[in-house]
Formats: C-alpha cells, structure tokens, sequence
C-alpha cells in the first residue's frame, strides 16, 4: 500500500472548498455540486487505482476514503461552515461520514480491482 496515493486521492476532498471560495459552488447549486465533487473523486479514485496499478487497491481507497472524510470536516470547520448543532451531535455525524467515505473508498478499490485483473489499459 502506498501513502502518497492514499493522500493523493484523499486530497479530492479539497475540490469542495475550492468550489465554494471560488463561487463556483453558488453558480452550480447544491446537487450540482455533490454530483461533480463525488463524480469526479470517483473517476479519479476507480481510474487512477485500476489504471496506475496502485498496490492493494481496496485498502489504498478505503483509507482514501476515510482521510477525504476527515479533511473535508477539517476544511468546513476552518472556513466556519461547520454544523450548528452541538459537539456530540457533530461528532456523531463526523464518525457516520467518515464510515460512509470509507465504505465508498472500499467499492471504488473493488472497481479497481477489478480493472487491474483485466490487466488495465491495453498497450
């Protein structure tokens, strides 16, 4: 397994904020923006894993996964867009995220697994 993939692909979560300092987030809409922030995480996790030969695929995007979570809880309590509902209620929700991008990690690794079994992009 490599770290320097996991952080790559983890860093996607960056998109979101990066979407919203730019306006870009306003301009497209809330479901707008989920389908392209998830959309385009997915494509680049599925394709760079499966493609790029990334060794243990399935751990390598879980642990993605988890780390997307966590920055993009990191990067919504910096820019003061955190929830307004307490510290046990967003420690609860933090946790239940940070199980749901795991989750997603690990079906993108399955993907990718999948890809690198057919033996990738044919050369």
């Amino acid at each position: 397994m490599s770290w320097v993939a996991v952080l790559g692909f983890a860093t996607l979560a960056l998109l979101w904020p990066l979407l919203r300092l730019t306006g870009l987030e306003a301009m497209l809409g809330g479901a707008l923006t989920v389908l392209v922030v998830f959309g385009t995480t997915l494509v680049v996790w599925v394709l760079g894993a499966g493609l790029g030969a990334v060794p243990r695929p399935v751990l390598t995007l879980t642990l993605s996964g988890a780390v997307f979570s966590l920055l993009l809880t990191a990067s919504f309590l910096v820019l003061g867009d955190g929830p307004a509902h307490g510290w046990a209620r967003s420690v609860v929700a933090a946790t239940i995220e940070l199980a749901q991008y795991a989750g997603l990690g690990a079906v993108a690794g399955l993907a990718a697994a999948a890809i690198q079994r057919r033996g990738g992009p044919q050369r």
